[in-house]
Protein backbone atom coordinates (compact mmCIF):
# COMPACT_ATOMS: atom_id res chain seq x y z
CA UNK A 1 0.00 0.00 0.00
CA UNK A 2 3.01 2.24 0.40
CA UNK A 3 2.68 5.47 2.35
CA UNK A 4 -0.89 5.97 3.50
CA UNK A 5 -1.66 9.28 1.88
CA UNK A 6 -4.60 11.49 2.82
CA UNK A 7 -6.75 10.18 -0.02
CA UNK A 8 -5.97 6.60 0.96
CA UNK A 9 -6.86 7.26 4.60
CA UNK A 10 -10.13 8.84 3.52
CA UNK A 11 -10.87 5.88 1.26
CA UNK A 12 -10.13 3.38 4.05
CA UNK A 13 -12.39 5.33 6.41
CA UNK A 14 -15.17 5.29 3.80
CA UNK A 15 -14.78 1.52 3.36
CA UNK A 16 -14.89 1.04 7.15
CA UNK A 17 -18.12 3.03 7.37
CA UNK A 18 -19.55 0.95 4.53
CA UNK A 19 -18.59 -2.27 6.33
CA UNK A 20 -20.19 -1.03 9.52
CA UNK A 21 -23.42 -0.30 7.69
CA UNK A 22 -23.33 -3.84 6.28
CA UNK A 23 -23.10 -5.55 9.69
CA UNK A 24 -25.36 -3.28 11.76
CA UNK A 25 -28.63 -4.98 10.69
CA UNK A 26 -27.42 -8.24 12.22
CA UNK A 27 -26.94 -6.55 15.60
CA UNK A 28 -30.40 -5.05 15.83
CA UNK A 29 -33.12 -6.37 18.12
CA UNK A 30 -35.35 -8.86 16.35
CA UNK A 31 -32.91 -9.38 13.48
CA UNK A 32 -33.13 -13.14 13.93
CA UNK A 33 -29.38 -13.57 13.50
CA UNK A 34 -28.40 -17.27 13.87
CA UNK A 35 -25.75 -16.57 16.48
CA UNK A 36 -24.75 -20.20 16.90
CA UNK A 37 -23.72 -20.49 13.24
CA UNK A 38 -22.17 -17.01 13.26
CA UNK A 39 -20.17 -17.85 16.37
CA UNK A 40 -18.89 -21.16 15.04
CA UNK A 41 -17.83 -19.77 11.65
CA UNK A 42 -16.33 -16.65 13.21
CA UNK A 43 -14.37 -18.76 15.69
CA UNK A 44 -13.09 -21.05 12.94
CA UNK A 45 -11.96 -18.14 10.79
CA UNK A 46 -10.36 -16.43 13.79
CA UNK A 47 -8.45 -19.57 14.80
CA UNK A 48 -7.25 -20.10 11.24
CA UNK A 49 -6.01 -16.51 10.83
CA UNK A 50 -4.67 -15.93 14.35
CA UNK A 51 -1.46 -17.98 14.21
CA UNK A 52 -0.54 -16.92 10.68
CA UNK A 53 1.10 -20.33 10.35
CA UNK A 54 0.27 -23.86 9.21
CA UNK A 55 0.38 -25.56 12.64
CA UNK A 56 -0.66 -29.02 11.45
CA UNK A 57 2.35 -29.23 9.15
CA UNK A 58 4.95 -27.61 11.41
CA UNK A 59 5.53 -24.80 8.94
CA UNK A 60 6.92 -21.43 9.93
CA UNK A 61 5.76 -19.88 6.69
CA UNK A 62 3.05 -17.19 6.87
CA UNK A 63 -0.31 -18.15 5.40
CA UNK A 64 -1.06 -16.54 2.07
CA UNK A 65 -3.90 -14.05 1.60
CA UNK A 66 -7.11 -15.91 0.79
CA UNK A 67 -6.03 -19.27 2.21
CA UNK A 68 -9.26 -19.45 4.21
CA UNK A 69 -11.67 -17.71 1.85
CA UNK A 70 -13.73 -20.95 1.73
CA UNK A 71 -14.82 -20.26 5.30
CA UNK A 72 -16.00 -16.78 4.35
CA UNK A 73 -17.82 -18.10 1.28
CA UNK A 74 -19.45 -20.81 3.38
CA UNK A 75 -20.69 -18.02 5.65
CA UNK A 76 -22.03 -16.18 2.59
CA UNK A 77 -23.94 -19.33 1.55
CA UNK A 78 -25.26 -20.20 5.02
CA UNK A 79 -26.07 -16.83 6.58
CA UNK A 80 -28.00 -13.65 5.83
CA UNK A 81 -25.77 -10.89 4.40
CA UNK A 82 -25.27 -8.87 7.60
CA UNK A 83 -24.48 -11.97 9.65
CA UNK A 84 -22.10 -13.28 6.97
CA UNK A 85 -20.21 -9.96 6.98
CA UNK A 86 -19.74 -10.28 10.74
CA UNK A 87 -17.82 -13.54 10.30
CA UNK A 88 -14.98 -11.80 8.46
CA UNK A 89 -14.26 -9.10 11.03
CA UNK A 90 -12.39 -10.71 13.98
CA UNK A 91 -10.12 -12.90 11.86
CA UNK A 92 -9.27 -10.01 9.51
CA UNK A 93 -8.40 -7.74 12.42
CA UNK A 94 -5.92 -10.15 14.00
CA UNK A 95 -4.41 -11.70 10.87
CA UNK A 96 -0.77 -11.00 10.00
CA UNK A 97 0.17 -8.05 7.79
CA UNK A 98 3.14 -8.03 5.46
CA UNK A 99 4.22 -4.39 5.74
CA UNK A 100 3.48 -1.15 7.58
CA UNK A 101 1.29 0.73 8.27
CA UNK A 102 -0.16 -2.29 10.09
CA UNK A 103 -3.22 -0.59 11.56
CA UNK A 104 -4.33 0.93 8.27
CA UNK A 105 -3.82 -2.38 6.46
CA UNK A 106 -5.83 -4.32 9.05
CA UNK A 107 -8.69 -1.84 8.98
CA UNK A 108 -8.68 -1.89 5.19
CA UNK A 109 -8.61 -5.69 4.96
CA UNK A 110 -11.42 -6.00 7.50
CA UNK A 111 -13.64 -3.48 5.75
CA UNK A 112 -12.85 -4.95 2.35
CA UNK A 113 -13.73 -8.51 3.30
CA UNK A 114 -16.85 -7.53 5.24
CA UNK A 115 -18.24 -5.62 2.25
CA UNK A 116 -17.23 -8.38 -0.16
CA UNK A 117 -18.83 -11.18 1.88
CA UNK A 118 -21.97 -9.07 2.33
CA UNK A 119 -22.23 -8.58 -1.44
CA UNK A 120 -21.72 -12.30 -2.17
CA UNK A 121 -24.29 -13.32 0.45
CA UNK A 122 -26.82 -10.81 -0.88
CA UNK A 123 -26.53 -12.14 -4.44
CA UNK A 124 -26.68 -15.74 -3.21
CA UNK A 125 -29.88 -14.98 -1.33
CA UNK A 126 -31.48 -13.13 -4.25
CA UNK A 127 -30.90 -16.16 -6.50
CA UNK A 128 -32.53 -18.49 -4.01
CA UNK A 129 -29.28 -20.07 -2.94
CA UNK A 130 -30.47 -20.68 0.61
CA UNK A 131 -33.39 -22.73 -0.67
CA UNK A 132 -31.15 -24.88 -2.89
CA UNK A 133 -29.08 -25.78 0.18
CA UNK A 134 -32.14 -27.08 1.98
CA UNK A 135 -33.36 -26.07 5.43
CA UNK A 136 -34.84 -22.68 6.20
CA UNK A 137 -31.94 -20.58 5.06
CA UNK A 138 -31.20 -19.37 8.61
CA UNK A 139 -28.39 -21.78 9.35
CA UNK A 140 -30.11 -23.02 12.51
CA UNK A 141 -30.27 -26.69 11.60
CA UNK A 142 -30.70 -29.35 8.94
CA UNK A 143 -33.75 -29.41 6.70
CA UNK A 144 -34.44 -31.15 3.42
CA UNK A 145 -31.59 -32.42 1.24
CA UNK A 146 -29.72 -29.86 -0.88
CA UNK A 147 -30.78 -29.46 -4.51
CA UNK A 148 -27.65 -30.49 -6.37
CA UNK A 149 -26.48 -29.57 -8.96
CA UNK A 150 -28.90 -26.59 -8.87
CA UNK A 151 -27.08 -25.17 -5.85
CA UNK A 152 -24.04 -24.58 -8.09
CA UNK A 153 -25.62 -21.71 -10.05
CA UNK A 154 -26.29 -19.26 -7.18
CA UNK A 155 -23.01 -20.30 -5.55
CA UNK A 156 -20.97 -19.63 -8.70
CA UNK A 157 -22.67 -16.27 -9.30
CA UNK A 158 -22.01 -15.32 -5.66
CA UNK A 159 -18.34 -16.25 -6.11
CA UNK A 160 -18.19 -14.13 -9.26
CA UNK A 161 -19.60 -11.17 -7.32
CA UNK A 162 -17.14 -11.89 -4.49
CA UNK A 163 -14.26 -11.77 -6.98
CA UNK A 164 -15.56 -8.66 -8.75
CA UNK A 165 -16.08 -6.66 -5.55
CA UNK A 166 -12.70 -7.72 -4.19
CA UNK A 167 -11.06 -6.71 -7.48
CA UNK A 168 -12.79 -3.32 -7.54
CA UNK A 169 -11.72 -2.60 -3.96
CA UNK A 170 -8.15 -3.83 -4.53
CA UNK A 171 -7.77 -1.62 -7.60
CA UNK A 172 -9.32 1.36 -5.88
CA UNK A 173 -6.88 1.29 -2.98
CA UNK A 174 -3.98 1.12 -5.45
CA UNK A 175 -5.32 4.24 -7.15
CA UNK A 176 -5.77 6.03 -3.83
CA UNK A 177 -2.57 4.92 -2.07
CA UNK A 178 -0.11 4.46 -4.94
CA UNK A 179 -1.57 6.98 -7.41
CA UNK A 180 -1.57 4.35 -10.14
CA UNK A 181 -3.58 5.09 -13.29
CA UNK A 182 -7.04 3.54 -13.08
CA UNK A 183 -6.54 1.21 -16.02
CA UNK A 184 -3.23 -0.07 -14.72
CA UNK A 185 -4.49 -0.50 -11.17
CA UNK A 186 -7.16 -2.99 -12.25
CA UNK A 187 -5.19 -4.61 -15.05
CA UNK A 188 -5.15 -8.39 -14.61
CA UNK A 189 -6.60 -8.41 -11.08
CA UNK A 190 -9.82 -10.20 -11.99
CA UNK A 191 -8.25 -12.70 -14.37
CA UNK A 192 -5.66 -13.71 -11.78
CA UNK A 193 -8.11 -14.07 -8.90
CA UNK A 194 -11.26 -15.52 -10.48
CA UNK A 195 -9.91 -19.06 -10.89
CA UNK A 196 -8.71 -19.42 -7.28
CA UNK A 197 -11.94 -17.85 -6.00
CA UNK A 198 -14.03 -20.39 -7.92
CA UNK A 199 -12.04 -23.18 -6.26
CA UNK A 200 -12.58 -21.51 -2.88
CA UNK A 201 -16.27 -21.20 -3.70
CA UNK A 202 -16.62 -24.93 -4.40
CA UNK A 203 -14.91 -25.70 -1.08
CA UNK A 204 -17.22 -23.24 0.67
CA UNK A 205 -20.26 -24.80 -0.99
CA UNK A 206 -19.09 -28.24 0.14
CA UNK A 207 -18.84 -26.95 3.69
CA UNK A 208 -22.30 -25.37 3.50
CA UNK A 209 -23.85 -28.59 2.14
CA UNK A 210 -22.26 -30.68 4.90
CA UNK A 211 -23.26 -28.08 7.48
CA UNK A 212 -26.90 -28.42 6.42
CA UNK A 213 -26.62 -32.24 6.26
CA UNK A 214 -27.75 -34.68 8.93
CA UNK A 215 -24.44 -34.52 10.82
CA UNK A 216 -24.41 -30.73 11.12
CA UNK A 217 -21.41 -28.41 11.64
CA UNK A 218 -19.03 -31.15 12.78
CA UNK A 219 -19.00 -32.77 9.36
CA UNK A 220 -18.25 -29.40 7.74
CA UNK A 221 -14.91 -29.28 9.53
CA UNK A 222 -13.71 -31.97 7.14
CA UNK A 223 -13.33 -29.22 4.55
CA UNK A 224 -10.61 -27.65 6.69
CA UNK A 225 -8.28 -30.51 5.80
CA UNK A 226 -7.91 -29.63 2.09
CA UNK A 227 -7.52 -25.99 3.12
CA UNK A 228 -4.58 -26.89 5.32
CA UNK A 229 -3.15 -29.02 2.52
CA UNK A 230 -3.31 -26.02 0.20
CA UNK A 231 -1.61 -23.99 2.93
CA UNK A 232 1.15 -26.60 3.09
CA UNK A 233 1.58 -26.42 -0.70
CA UNK A 234 1.89 -22.65 -0.42
CA UNK A 235 4.50 -23.15 2.31
CA UNK A 236 6.59 -25.29 -0.02
CA UNK A 237 6.38 -22.62 -2.70
CA UNK A 238 7.37 -20.01 -0.14
CA UNK A 239 10.41 -22.05 0.90
CA UNK A 240 11.45 -22.46 -2.72
CA UNK A 241 11.06 -18.72 -3.28
CA UNK A 242 13.15 -18.03 -0.16
CA UNK A 243 15.85 -20.32 -1.55
CA UNK A 244 15.78 -18.33 -4.79
CA UNK A 245 16.27 -15.08 -2.89
CA UNK A 246 19.13 -16.62 -0.91
CA UNK A 247 20.84 -17.63 -4.17
CA UNK A 248 20.48 -14.10 -5.53
CA UNK A 249 21.75 -12.59 -2.28
CA UNK A 250 24.83 -14.83 -2.25
CA UNK A 251 25.75 -13.90 -5.82
CA UNK A 252 25.30 -10.18 -5.16
CA UNK A 253 27.38 -10.33 -2.00
CA UNK A 254 30.14 -12.09 -3.92
CA UNK A 255 30.14 -9.28 -6.51
CA UNK A 256 30.11 -6.60 -3.79
CA UNK A 257 33.10 -8.20 -2.07
CA UNK A 258 35.08 -8.33 -5.30
CA UNK A 259 34.07 -4.88 -6.60
CA UNK A 260 33.57 -2.73 -3.52
CA UNK A 261 33.34 0.39 -5.70
CA UNK A 262 29.77 -0.42 -6.73
CA UNK A 263 28.38 -1.75 -3.46
CA UNK A 264 24.62 -1.22 -3.36
CA UNK A 265 24.46 -0.50 -7.09
CA UNK A 266 22.88 -3.87 -7.91
CA UNK A 267 19.99 -3.45 -5.47
CA UNK A 268 19.25 0.04 -6.77
CA UNK A 269 19.26 -1.14 -10.37
CA UNK A 270 16.78 -3.84 -9.35
CA UNK A 271 14.62 -1.17 -7.70
CA UNK A 272 14.69 1.01 -10.82
CA UNK A 273 13.80 -2.00 -12.98
CA UNK A 274 10.71 -2.58 -10.82
CA UNK A 275 9.63 1.05 -11.27
CA UNK A 276 9.94 0.74 -15.04
CA UNK A 277 8.16 -2.63 -15.12
CA UNK A 278 5.19 -1.28 -13.20
CA UNK A 279 4.84 1.60 -15.62
CA UNK A 280 4.91 -0.90 -18.49
CA UNK A 281 2.13 -2.92 -16.83
CA UNK A 282 4.14 -6.14 -16.45
CA UNK A 283 2.49 -8.88 -14.42
CA UNK A 284 3.90 -9.75 -11.02
CA UNK A 285 5.72 -12.88 -12.19
CA UNK A 286 7.71 -11.11 -14.90
CA UNK A 287 8.29 -8.13 -12.62
CA UNK A 288 10.01 -10.35 -10.05
CA UNK A 289 12.23 -11.96 -12.69
CA UNK A 290 13.12 -8.50 -14.04
CA UNK A 291 14.09 -7.42 -10.53
CA UNK A 292 16.43 -10.41 -10.37
CA UNK A 293 17.89 -9.37 -13.73
CA UNK A 294 18.61 -5.88 -12.41
CA UNK A 295 20.20 -7.19 -9.24
CA UNK A 296 22.37 -9.73 -11.07
CA UNK A 297 23.26 -7.72 -14.18
CA UNK A 298 26.90 -7.35 -13.10
CA UNK A 299 27.40 -10.86 -11.70
CA UNK A 300 29.88 -11.48 -14.55
CA UNK A 301 32.37 -9.26 -12.72
CA UNK A 302 33.21 -12.38 -10.75
CA UNK A 303 35.11 -13.52 -13.86
CA UNK A 304 37.01 -10.24 -14.33
CA UNK A 305 40.42 -9.87 -12.64
CA UNK A 306 40.15 -7.81 -9.46
CA UNK A 307 43.11 -5.63 -10.47
CA UNK A 308 41.17 -4.53 -13.54
CA UNK A 309 37.95 -3.83 -11.61
CA UNK A 310 39.76 -1.75 -8.98
CA UNK A 311 42.23 0.02 -11.24
CA UNK A 312 42.41 3.74 -10.49
CA UNK A 313 43.87 4.91 -13.77
CA UNK A 314 42.53 4.70 -17.32
CA UNK A 315 42.00 1.26 -18.79
CA UNK A 316 44.13 0.01 -21.64
CA UNK A 317 42.33 -1.28 -24.76
CA UNK A 318 43.15 -4.83 -23.66
CA UNK A 319 41.72 -4.22 -20.18
CA UNK A 320 38.62 -2.71 -21.76
CA UNK A 321 38.15 -5.87 -23.83
CA UNK A 322 38.46 -7.95 -20.66
CA UNK A 323 35.82 -5.79 -18.93
CA UNK A 324 33.48 -6.17 -21.91
CA UNK A 325 33.47 -9.92 -21.41
CA UNK A 326 31.58 -9.60 -18.12
CA UNK A 327 28.07 -10.00 -19.65
CA UNK A 328 29.13 -13.33 -21.17
CA UNK A 329 30.73 -14.41 -17.92
CA UNK A 330 27.53 -13.49 -16.10
CA UNK A 331 25.41 -15.47 -18.54
CA UNK A 332 27.60 -18.53 -18.02
CA UNK A 333 27.38 -18.17 -14.23
CA UNK A 334 23.56 -18.10 -14.19
CA UNK A 335 22.94 -20.43 -17.15
CA UNK A 336 21.88 -23.33 -14.94
CA UNK A 337 19.61 -21.30 -12.61
CA UNK A 338 16.25 -22.19 -14.09
CA UNK A 339 14.04 -19.78 -12.13
CA UNK A 340 15.83 -16.75 -13.63
CA UNK A 341 14.12 -17.28 -17.00
CA UNK A 342 14.26 -14.07 -19.07
CA UNK A 343 16.76 -12.58 -16.62
CA UNK A 344 19.55 -14.63 -18.19
CA UNK A 345 19.17 -12.86 -21.55
CA UNK A 346 19.10 -9.49 -19.77
CA UNK A 347 22.39 -10.26 -18.03
CA UNK A 348 23.95 -11.16 -21.38
CA UNK A 349 22.64 -8.19 -23.39
CA UNK A 350 22.29 -5.25 -20.97
CA UNK A 351 25.20 -3.42 -22.64
CA UNK A 352 23.76 -3.64 -26.15
CA UNK A 353 22.70 -0.34 -27.75
CA UNK A 354 19.76 0.36 -30.02
CA UNK A 355 22.09 1.64 -32.75
CA UNK A 356 24.09 -1.62 -32.74
CA UNK A 357 27.29 -0.20 -31.24
CA UNK A 358 26.98 -2.05 -27.93
CA UNK A 359 28.42 -5.37 -26.82
CA UNK A 360 28.84 -8.33 -26.67
CA UNK A 361 27.01 -9.03 -29.97
CA UNK A 362 26.12 -5.61 -31.40
CA UNK A 363 22.37 -6.29 -31.44
CA UNK A 364 20.08 -3.55 -32.78
CA UNK A 365 16.63 -2.27 -31.79
CA UNK A 366 14.10 -5.00 -31.07
CA UNK A 367 16.77 -7.67 -31.45
CA UNK A 368 17.73 -6.70 -27.90
CA UNK A 369 15.55 -8.57 -25.36
CA UNK A 370 12.99 -6.42 -23.54
CA UNK A 371 14.46 -7.12 -20.11
CA UNK A 372 17.93 -6.09 -21.33
CA UNK A 373 16.54 -2.77 -22.59
CA UNK A 374 14.99 -2.13 -19.17
CA UNK A 375 18.17 -3.02 -17.27
CA UNK A 376 20.28 -0.79 -19.54
CA UNK A 377 18.19 2.26 -18.62
CA UNK A 378 18.08 1.41 -14.91
CA UNK A 379 21.85 0.73 -14.83
CA UNK A 380 22.73 4.03 -16.48
CA UNK A 381 20.30 5.99 -14.30
CA UNK A 382 21.77 4.70 -11.04
CA UNK A 383 25.33 5.15 -12.31
CA UNK A 384 24.67 8.82 -13.09
CA UNK A 385 22.85 9.60 -9.82
CA UNK A 386 25.41 7.83 -7.57
CA UNK A 387 28.42 9.67 -6.17
CA UNK A 388 31.83 8.35 -7.24
CA UNK A 389 35.34 9.26 -6.12
CA UNK A 390 36.02 11.09 -9.38
CA UNK A 391 32.67 12.94 -9.56
CA UNK A 392 29.56 13.74 -7.59
CA UNK A 393 26.29 12.10 -8.51
CA UNK A 394 24.11 14.07 -10.90
CA UNK A 395 20.78 15.49 -9.78
CA UNK A 396 17.92 13.20 -10.74
CA UNK A 397 16.42 15.63 -13.30
CA UNK A 398 19.79 15.99 -15.03
CA UNK A 399 20.21 12.22 -15.23
CA UNK A 400 16.73 11.85 -16.72
CA UNK A 401 17.48 14.53 -19.31
CA UNK A 402 20.64 12.68 -20.31
CA UNK A 403 18.68 9.46 -20.70
CA UNK A 404 16.13 11.24 -22.88
CA UNK A 405 18.95 12.73 -24.98
CA UNK A 406 20.37 9.26 -25.60
CA UNK A 407 16.97 7.63 -26.21
CA UNK A 408 16.71 6.13 -29.66
CA UNK A 409 20.45 5.64 -30.12
CA UNK A 410 21.60 4.00 -26.89
CA UNK A 411 18.39 3.43 -24.93
CA UNK A 412 14.87 2.29 -25.76
CA UNK A 413 12.69 5.44 -25.66
CA UNK A 414 9.77 3.45 -24.21
CA UNK A 415 11.86 2.39 -21.21
CA UNK A 416 13.19 5.91 -20.71
CA UNK A 417 9.66 7.36 -20.75
CA UNK A 418 8.53 4.71 -18.26
CA UNK A 419 11.35 5.60 -15.86
CA UNK A 420 10.61 9.33 -16.18
CA UNK A 421 6.93 8.72 -15.35
CA UNK A 422 7.83 6.46 -12.43
CA UNK A 423 10.28 8.93 -10.89
CA UNK A 424 7.77 11.74 -11.39
CA UNK A 425 5.15 9.69 -9.54
CA UNK A 426 7.20 8.01 -6.81
CA UNK A 427 10.46 9.95 -6.58
CA UNK A 428 13.82 8.22 -6.34
CA UNK A 429 15.85 7.25 -3.30
CA UNK A 430 19.50 6.62 -4.08
CA UNK A 431 19.94 4.84 -0.76
CA UNK A 432 20.16 1.09 -0.67
CA UNK A 433 18.44 -0.94 2.00
CA UNK A 434 21.66 -2.73 2.94
CA UNK A 435 24.06 -0.77 5.15
CA UNK A 436 27.40 -2.36 5.94
CA UNK A 437 29.71 -1.43 8.78
CA UNK A 438 31.88 0.81 6.64
CA UNK A 439 28.86 2.60 5.16
CA UNK A 440 27.01 3.75 8.24
CA UNK A 441 27.20 7.48 7.55
CA UNK A 442 24.10 8.74 5.79
CA UNK A 443 23.16 12.26 4.83
CA UNK A 444 19.86 13.67 3.59
CA UNK A 445 19.54 15.51 0.31
CA UNK A 446 16.74 17.30 -1.47
CA UNK A 447 17.09 17.73 -5.21
CA UNK A 448 14.94 20.06 -7.21
CA UNK A 449 13.40 18.06 -10.02
CA UNK A 450 12.80 19.82 -13.27
CA UNK A 451 10.09 19.38 -15.83
CA UNK A 452 7.30 19.60 -13.27
CA UNK A 453 8.56 16.59 -11.32
CA UNK A 454 8.55 18.47 -8.02
CA UNK A 455 11.01 17.81 -5.22
CA UNK A 456 12.66 14.41 -5.15
CA UNK A 457 13.54 13.40 -1.62
CA UNK A 458 16.05 10.69 -0.83
CA UNK A 459 18.92 9.56 1.32
CA UNK A 460 22.29 9.58 -0.35
CA UNK A 461 25.53 8.35 1.17
CA UNK A 462 29.05 8.92 -0.07
CA UNK A 463 29.90 5.97 -2.33
CA UNK A 464 33.19 4.38 -3.27
CA UNK A 465 33.90 4.88 -6.95
CA UNK A 466 32.88 2.64 -9.78
CA UNK A 467 36.31 3.36 -11.12
CA UNK A 468 37.10 3.58 -14.76
CA UNK A 469 37.12 -0.19 -14.78
CA UNK A 470 33.33 -0.24 -14.64
CA UNK A 471 32.23 -1.23 -18.11
CA UNK A 472 29.79 -0.14 -20.67
CA UNK A 473 29.04 2.64 -23.08
CA UNK A 474 26.70 4.97 -21.23
CA UNK A 475 25.50 8.54 -21.77
CA UNK A 476 28.40 10.50 -23.17
CA UNK A 477 28.66 12.96 -20.31
CA UNK A 478 29.03 10.19 -17.73
CA UNK A 479 32.35 8.48 -17.06
CA UNK A 480 32.60 4.75 -16.51
CA UNK A 481 29.24 3.04 -16.20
Amino acid sequence: MGATRGTARAYILTAAVGALSCVLPALGTGAGTPWATVGLLTGLYLVCELPGRCPFFGSSVPIGPGSFFPLLLAAAFLLPPAAAALVAIPGSLVGPVEAPPATARRVWRTAQLAVTVWAASSVHGLLGGAATLGGTGTGTGPGRLPDLPYALLPACVAVLVFSLVLTVLDGSILVAAERLPVRRAWSGLLSRSLGPHLVHGLAGLMMAVLWRGPYGPLSALIVLLPMYISCWVFAQYHREHAAHRATIRALVQAVDIKDTYTRGHSERVGQACVLIARELGMDQGRLEVLRFAGILHDVGKLGVPTRVLRKDGPLTPQERRVIELHPEYGHEIVRGIGFLGEARAAILHHHERLDGSGYPYGLRGREIPEFARVVAVADAFDAMTSTRSYRRGRPVPAALEELKRCAGTQFDPQMVRALVRAVDRHGWSAATVVVTADEAMWRPRREAAGGGAGAVRGLVRPQPPDGPGSPGPQPSADRGR
